[in-house]
């Protein structure tokens, strides 16, 4: 008989107890993500000579853009016809409900904003940024294995994890295998940064960065549960199909790219 890991946390820390407010995990994550993610872009920001006061309005924005983003695009991607009959139930975050390909279109449209007001350069800050997303989605994906959400399909792998508050069912602990594969990338594009950085042109780090994350996403997939039922019709679920757009960007930007350098490369040899 298997021994399956039978998981069923609690998704709360402690409760306020004045306000009776609780503290949940979930959030502890989020809040951890952009903690982590100032912390060590602060120490890039002073490694090339960047203001940090330049990275503080950056972290805002793209704080609020990843927030508002994540719960439009739960809202606008899975459940359409209830959030515009019922928009008021937009503001209700607080009882779940984030997007992380909604994420991303936040984060890409806060930064966008950003520099259209500072003048800032997109590709370097797009390729800084791609230094921390993955260790913030470690941190989101592991506060939705607390939560057990966004489970994996049914498996008979030792490691399989019975969700007990779903049912009794064993299954992939996808979030897992999320988190761990973000984590390797966090590692990755460190290294890159450290390493590579004057090797490649601008928008390269951003692009191999869309390719990875998203081409993992869209795979990934095929082993969890779809979170919505009209998904079950569709021949791929809506996080595949959002993935699309990104994995082809990511092509796109490998090829311009990297072709720019060996351009502005060759350039530079015949003078």
């Amino acid at each position: 008989m298997l021994l399956y890991i039978h998981w069923n946390p609690s998704p709360e820390i402690f409760t306020i107890p004045i306000i009776n407010w609780p503290v949940r995990w979930y959030g502890l994550m989020w809040a951890l993500s952009f903690i982590l993610s100032h912390f060590i872009l602060s120490k890039v920001y002073k490694a090339e000579g960047r203001k940090i006061e330049d990275l503080d309005n950056l972290t805002l924005y793209v704080m609020l853009g990843t927030i508002i983003g994540a719960r439009l695009g739960h809202c606008l991607f899975y459940d359409p016809v209830f959030y515009l009959t019922h928009p008021l139930d937009i503001l209700k975050i607080y009882e779940g409900g984030l997007a992380s390909h909604g994420g991303a279109i936040g984060i890409l449209l806060s930064i966008w904003l950003y520099v259209k007001k500072t003048k800032e350069d997109i590709w370097w800050l797009l390729d800084r940024i791609v230094l921390v997303v993955p260790l913030a989605g470690m941190l989101i994906r592991i506060g939705n294995l607390i939560n057990s959400e966004i489970i994996g399909k049914p498996t008979n792998l030792p490691f399989a994890f019975v969700f007990e508050s779903i049912d009794n069912i064993p299954r992939h602990p996808s979030q897992l295998y999320e988190a761990i594969y973000v984590g390797i990338l966090f590692i990755l594009f460190i290294y890159l940064w450290k390493n590579k950085r004057n090797e490649v042109a601008s928008g390269f780090m951003f692009g191999l960065f869309c390719v990875l994350l998203f081409t993992f996403r869209f795979l990934i997939e095929f082993l969890k549960e779809n979170q919505e039922a009209f998904e079950d019709q569709l021949p791929l679920n809506m996080g595949q199909i959002l993935s699309i757009p990104f994995i082809l960007i990511g092509l796109y930007l490998l090829f311009t790219q990297k072709r720019r350098y060996k351009s502005t490369d060759n350039e530079k040899t015949k003078v």
